[in-house]
C-alpha cells in the first residue's frame, strides 16, 4: 500500500481527495493536514510515502513545506495540486522536486490517472536490481503520462457550461446524495459524461463525495452538492 497524506486547507477538498485516495486499489490516506506545521508533523508521525501538497496554506508557504519534505533524511514524494499559477512558483516546485504539478480545477479522473501512474512507475522500478535506460524511460514517462497541454480557467476543455448548469440543477434538487447513474437517469446524459461533472465539481470543491460500502466489491461514489450550503 501507499501511504498517502493529504495537505489542503480547504477542509472539503482535504476530504474529497483522501476518499478519492482510499478508493483506489494500493493506496491508504493515513492522514490529512491544513496547515504547514501539521503537514510537516504528520509526515513525520505517520511517515507517508506521497503528499498531496496545497501550496495555499495559511500559515507558511507550500513551497517551503516541499523544501522542507524533500531536505529530510527520509525524503517523501511529494505531488503539487494547487491553484497557483505563477511560473516561480512552478519553478521553485520543479527544482524541490515535486514528482508533478497539477492544477486547479481539474476533473477527479485527471488526479485518479496521476496517482495510479504513480503507482505502476513504483511498481515498475520496484521489479528491477539495477535499472537500466529503458526502465528509467519507463517510469518517468508513466510520471509524465495524460499531462495536458492547458489548463482552463473555468470548465475543463470538453465540458459545456449548459451541461454543467443541468448537473448543477439535478443535484440542487435532490433531498439526498446521487450516484452517477442517478444523476445520469435524472438529467437525461450518459452515465460516463455524468461522472465526467461531477469529478470536475467535486475536485473544486463544489460537490461532497461521500463513498458506500457494500458487502463486496468496490464502493459506490455518491455526489452531495455542497456550495449553497459554504455560501451561507
Amino acid at each position: 500500500m501507499i501511504r498517502v497524506l493529504v495537505v489542503d486547507d480547504d477542509v472539503l477538498v482535504a476530504r474529497n481527495h483522501r476518499k478519492l485516495v482510499d478508493s483506489l486499489d494500493g493506496f491508504e490516506a493515513v492522514g490529512v493536514a491544513h496547515t504547514a506545521a501539521e503537514a510537516s508533523r504528520l509526515t513525520e508521525e505517520l511517515r507517508p510515502e506521497l503528499v498531496l501538497l496545497d501550496l495555499y496554506l495559511p500559515d507558511d508557504s507550500g513551497v517551503r513545506v516541499l523544501q522542507r519534505l524533500r531536505g529530510n533524511a527520509r525524503s517523501v514524494d511529494v505531488l503539487v495540486i494547487t491553484a497557483v499559477r505563477d511560473v516561480e512558483t512552478v519553478k521553485a516546485s520543479m527544482q524541490g522536486g515535486a514528482v508533478h504539478y497539477l492544477l486547479k480545477p481539474f476533473p477527479f479522473s485527471e488526479l485518479r490517472n496521476r496517482l495510479n501512474n504513480y503507482a505502476e512507475a513504483q511498481r515498475k522500478l520496484d521489479s528491477v536490481v539495477e535499472a537500466e535506460q529503458d526502465d528509467v524511460d519507463r517510469a518517468y514517462g508513466l510520471l509524465r503520462a495524460g499531462e495536458r497541454k492547458s489548463v482552463p480557467t473555468e470548465l475543463p476543455k470538453g465540458l459545456s457550461p449548459v451541461t454543467a448548469r443541468l448537473v448543477t440543477e439535478t443535484l440542487r434538487a435532490a433531498d439526498a446524495d446521487l450516484s452517477a447513474v442517478e444523476v445520469a437517469r435524472r438529467s437525461g446524459l450518459s452515465r460516463v459524461s455524468a461522472r465526467r461533472y461531477l469529478d470536475h465539481f467535486t475536485a473544486i470543491g463544489r460537490v461532497e463525495l461521500n463513498l458506500r460500502y457494500g458487502s463486496a466489491g468496490r464502493p459506490e461514489h455518491r455526489y452531495r452538492w455542497v456550495a449553497d450550503d459554504r455560501a451561507r
